[in-house]
């Protein structure tokens, strides 16, 4: 054979010894998820990994393996968070991988204690991607983590490992990455929020009640410094006002009286600021559409028209008045303000106090066109 025919094979073998380091899929434990934790008595960090191994995957020639997906969850403490995690690596085989990593869960009292180290800490941190889901939770990590999602799929079927919802999602939180809340983390007006997760024992059985896990309401931040939490309800509607992202259900009152139930999506919330004022003083224009699902009273167009509205109104302005009484701007009046006026901002940041108060809302405007009555018949004089 001449030289011209070798030298090919040479270099084809040569790129298939390149190969040779590289792992099988069940050679590997995948870390899909951190967990954070604070001891404070002992001044110590919690680490938790929520690993997947899939060696059943990869017996399979294809569709969903016959045995279940385990869930392992690897527990360490340290000083720092740094050293918490390489006491797993020594106590874990398979190997552990963190290029998979989707989700990072801190508790609520490391948020409590330690938020803006962490947080920091989190942010400077190159192993972890900025595009990972951040959830916080009051309750126990390992069993949050320990949950499988419905008809035992594997945990990362579950809400820890949710993306944004294709569409509008309806009556329910949107998953937070690390990206977008820091960006609102450093903010020097407006808040920051992250979603918080829980364990629910009682809507769904099989033989027994069967845990799920929801989202259940927002940590919320403002100027770098945890809050407070916020109920579901709140945060949902919250998120639908000005992230438009949502579509909810809403009953319509007349007084007392339940006389309808709708739809609402696609807001359009407008805040207009009164000029030479010293601090935010603003009104509110929130214009969306309505579809209607349920019709249980007589009223007309116009009736239900006006009752959605003031109750729209009457929820925007409660919102805003339990924002201000602990110290939040919920609502973001302040974030466009303060780059429009940043004379006035460099003053009211001397100051070190919060630029809000109830009246600092002069007025809340709403417009609601009802496009669809579901083959309701309704009066509409």
């Amino acid at each position: 054979m001449s030289r011209k025919g070798i030298i090919p094979i040479i270099i084809s073998v040569l790129l298939l010894t390149g190969c040779g380091g590289i792992k099988n899929i069940q050679d590997l434990t995948y870390i899909v998820a951190i967990g954070m934790d604070y001891d404070e008595k002992e001044e110590e960090y919690i680490v938790y990994l929520q690993g997947l191994n899939f060696a059943n995957v990869a017996k399979q020639e294809g569709g969903k393996p016959v045995e279940e997906v385990p869930s392992f969850v690897g527990t360490a403490r340290g000083k720092t968070l740094n050293l918490a995690v390489s006491e797993l690596y020594k106590k874990s085989e398979p190997p552990i991988y963190f290029g998979h990593v989707r989700t990072l869960l801190v508790s609520q009292r490391l948020i409590n204690s330690k938020s803006k180290e962490v947080l920091e800490e989190i942010a400077r941190n190159k192993s972890l991607r900025h595009t990972l889901r951040v959830v916080t939770t009051e309750e126990s990590i390992e069993e949050i983590f320990s949950v499988k999602a419905l008809f035992n799929y594997p945990a990362v079927y579950t809400v820890l490992f949710k993306g944004k919802t294709q569409g509008l999602a309806q009556n329910e939180l949107q998953p937070t990455s690390l990206l977008h809340f820091l960006r609102s983390y450093y903010e020097p007006m407006g808040i920051a929020k992250l979603p918080s997760v829980s364990i629910d024992d009682g809507t769904w059985q099989a033989d027994k009640d069967f845990p799920v896990l929801y989202l259940n309401g927002y940590s919320v931040y403002q100027q770098q410094s945890y809050v407070k939490n916020i109920p579901i309800d709140d945060a949902v509607f919250l998120d639908w006002l000005v992230g438009g992202e949502i579509a909810i259900d809403r009953e319509v009152m007349d007084g007392e009286e339940l006389v309808a139930a709708v739809k609402l999506a696609s807001p359009k919330l407008k805040i207009t600021y009164e000029k030479g004022t010293p601090s935010p003083a603003f009104t509110i224009e929130l214009s969306t559409k309505a579809d209607l699902l349920e019709k249980l009273k007589d009223v007309s167009v116009d009736e239900l028209k006006k009752n959605l509205e003031e109750n729209i109104k009457k929820e925007v302005m409660e919102l805003y008045d339990k924002g201000v009484e602990s110290k939040l701007d919920l609502l973001n009046a302040g974030e466009k303000w303060y780059r429009k006026h940043p004379k006035a901002f460099k003053k009211l940041k001397a100051s070190n106090s919060f630029y809000l108060e109830k009246e600092s809302l002069k007025e809340v405007k709403v417009d609601i066109q009802i496009f669809h009555f579901n083959s309701y018949e309704y009066d509409r004089m």
